[in-house]
């Protein structure tokens, strides 16, 4: 009963948001108290729950998302952006910007979550678009599989972390990682295959939402011009952007280093503060600082700060919205009906894909999923023949894949990536929730072959 109500309001949001053009903060919050409702919860324990679970979300990726959207703003009004597109081009070239974008997603999240990695590097997506002629929808989507196929997949992101220990392979993250590169290699390229199919941007105006600034002043208003009369240095462009990256990479080393020691020690706790996105992004707005040149330093960064703002404010209420939606569904007992339904299928590494996508699918959150679906599985892995090191690790892998499938309304990485991109919900769903679903059954097939071969 309770999977049906879910399928219900799914269906209802989508064709609220898709539709009826409801507003996705709103919609959402409405989704959530309706699947409180039907999942027994009391209506003053469901705002509670609500109230959390947009609260939590905020926590971790609100600041993020704001002082991220405010570095980027600030690359793109000094000309940093077209600085650093054009080093890239000059590198890779500019026949595949798609798979390109890709790559750079792929690395950057081995050690910095999807979302917050989006959020860093959306303004180089936008300035790689603009020089190669691509269009932005296709490009947001492949940074989003890139960056959400290592995010699944490869330590040190704390999900394939916490799967691996669960079951039982904690002691051999290496192989772990290995297998990860390889089977996130396949998703990564999959998911740029299919943002291809969006490169032509003739009909790029159908597919995203009017610019935010002009829509809020009820005027069109003309995108300031980069100030290419100061054009910053390569080295200094990129530095709002590696500075993050490289903290956040180094706090992620420290903690896997230190991982159940009872005192880190003093430099390992300096780069796990400093590694926090937070503390990170921080930092990558003082290096945004430097590239503003020429009179009126302040007003020019007191206006971008405006503008970040403005641009940031709604993707941070959208977010938090399916933080709460998510936080809903964790708090009814659809997990427990998901693992009772499926767990006696007998279906080999199918088992712990099926579990992990139908929490994915439910509740949102990859990491959750992973989590939770993990687990569920470590009971049962002799039963499936997987209780040996490969078997363990093509399990992990198994549940990483789920935990791909699909990105939609719950997850609050469908919303960074769909309000950064300004695109309509509609087409958010049409390119990058498909995409997932693309990604997580191209994952389990090559996790199937290596199966066959390795266990």
């Amino acid at each position: 009963m309770l999977i049906a109500s879910l399928i219900i309001v799914v269906i209802a949001l989508v064709f609220a948001t898709a539709k009826l053009r409801m507003h996705p903060f709103l919609a959402l919050l409405l989704a959530a108290f309706a699947m409180a409702l039907a999942g027994g919860i009391a209506p003053k324990e469901a705002i509670s729950i609500i109230n959390d679970g947009f609260g939590g979300t905020l926590g971790y990726i609100g600041i993020v998302i704001a002082l991220g959207t405010i570095i980027g703003v600030i690359l793109e009004r000094t000309g940093a952006a077209i600085v650093m597109a054009e080093a890239i081009i000059r590198l890779l070239s500019d026949r595949f910007p798609n798979f390109t974008v890709s790559l750079i997603g792929y690395i950057v999240s081995i050690p910095v979550f999807c979302d917050s990695g989006y959020v860093i590097l959306n303004s180089l997506k936008n300035a790689m678009a603009k020089k190669t002629g691509t269009s932005v929808v296709a490009m947001s989507v492949a940074l989003a599989t890139g960056l959400f196929a290592t995010h699944n997949f490869v330590p040190p992101t704390p999900g394939p972390i916490a799967a691996a220990a669960n079951l039982g392979i904690a002691d051999s993250l290496g192989l772990v990682i290995l297998v990860g590169l390889l089977v996130a290699a396949v998703t990564a390229i999959v998911g740029a295959l299919w943002a291809s199919r969006y490169s032509d941007p003739a009909n790029e105006a159908e597919l995203l939402e009017p610019d935010p600034i002009s829509e809020a002043v009820g005027e069109e208003i003309e995108e300031p011009e980069p100030d290419m009369a100061h054009r910053p240095s390569t080295l200094a462009s990129f530095m709002p952007i590696i500075a993050p990256i490289a903290l956040i990479c180094l706090g992620s080393i420290a903690s896997l280093a230190t991982r159940g020691a009872e005192e880190p020690g003093l430099i390992a706790n300096i780069f796990t503060f400093f590694g926090q996105p937070v503390v990170a992004l921080a930092i990558g707005v003082i290096f945004a600082l430097t590239l503003i040149k020429g009179g009126d330093k302040k007003d020019r960064f007191h206006q971008m700060t405006v503008d970040g703002i403005l641009l940031s404010a709604p993707i941070i209420l959208i977010t938090g919205a399916g933080g709460a939606f998510g936080n809903v569904l964790k708090a009814t007992p659809l997990g427990g009906q998901l693992e009772v339904m499926l767990t006696g299928l007998g279906l080999g590494l199918f088992v712990p894909f099926i579990i992990a996508a139908a929490l994915k699918s439910a509740q949102g959150s990859s990491t959750v999923a992973l989590v939770t679906a993990s687990t569920l599985v470590a009971p049962l892995l002799p039963d499936l023949g997987l209780d040996s090191d490969m078997g363990m690790v093509l399990a992990v892998m198994a549940v990483g894949a789920g935990a791909m499938t699909v990105s939609h309304a719950n997850d609050s990485f469908f919303w960074v990536v769909s309000q950064f991109s300004r695109m309509k919900v509609s087409t958010a769903y049409k390119t990058f929730t498909t995409a997932t679903l693309l990604q997580g059954i191209s994952a389990m097939i090559t996790i199937y072959i290596l199966g066959l071969i390795l266990v």
